[in-house]
């Protein structure tokens, strides 16, 4: 069985989503996974110290690549394997409002929006874990300087030891990889994480209601949510994929295999 997961910018339901898509590797060794990530998707990956995980996930070969939008150029060419039926299914997960709002407005100008585009035009089921569905949420930020707590030591060992330089009076998460060693490090406690309380704006919840209207499209209210859904049209997949075939034989000749290099 052959996955792809797209992941965009968002805290919420990020340690959630790479849970989920780990069990699913243990539960099935020969599980495929690509994973493609928004530009935000690769920084947040990586300020929440994810992106050893992920490789795990998606070790580099064949079907199983990590792309990233930064190296996807314009026209995103990988989002032409959702025509040729490279997958059984996509998976969105976290989907941040913003990626929410695209789909529903029909706008595919990122990678994440694009495959998703293209995988309802090639009739690949999709599945997408909106972050901002209704009422209140509780998600985990990345790390931070609690400055009623901090000393401002002037030697600083979290500051002086930082790896990625990332450290000054405030942490500078675009150069931060989560790694934890300033958290270790720092006598005071002052480096840590906490669970912020969100309110959901009105208009993500009347996205994300939009976006359960369309066609090919499959909302699910949390990432634990995948793996049953998954299975469930994994299956319908594969009788679908027969039916295709046996028309396709019953007109061997008129419709040739396609071979689309680098694809």
């Amino acid at each position: 069985m052959n996955l792809a997961w797209g992941i965009t910018g968002a805290g919420h339901f990020l340690h959630e989503s790479f849970t989920v898509f780990k069990e699913l590797k243990q539960e099935k060794p020969e599980l495929k996974v690509t994973t493609f990530l928004s530009r935000a998707a690769g920084e947040v990956v990586r300020m929440y110290g994810l992106t050893g995980e992920l490789s795990g996930i998606s070790n580099g070969s064949y079907l199983e690549e990590c792309f990233y939008e930064d190296e996807q150029g314009a026209s995103f060419p990988k989002a032409g394997r959702f025509l040729l039926q490279r997958y059984d299914a996509l998976v969105v997960t976290p989907a941040t409002s913003n990626t929410t709002a695209k789909l529903v407005c029909g706008i595919a100008d990122t990678l994440v929006t694009n495959i998703v585009a293209q995988a309802v035009k090639g009739g690949v089921p999709v599945f997408i874990v909106p972050v901002d569905i209704t009422g209140k949420i509780e998600s985990k930020m990345p790390l931070f300087i609690d400055r009623e707590i901090c000393m401002r030591c002037e030697l600083c060992p979290p500051r002086e030891e930082c790896p990625k330089g990332a450290i000054t009076d405030q942490i500078d998460l675009l150069l931060c990889d989560g790694c934890g060693l300033c958290v270790r490090l720092c006598s005071y406690g002052a480096i840590r994480s906490k669970a912020a309380k969100l309110k959901v704006r009105d208009v993500d919840s009347r996205n994300v209601r939009k976006l359960q209207k369309l066609r090919g499209i499959t909302v699910l209210r949390h990432p634990s949510k995948i793996p049953k859904a998954i299975r469930t049209t994994s299956a319908m997949w594969r009788d679908w994929q027969k039916k295709i075939k046996k028309v396709r034989l019953s007109h061997a000749g008129l419709l040739p295999l396609v071979h689309v290099c680098g694809l």
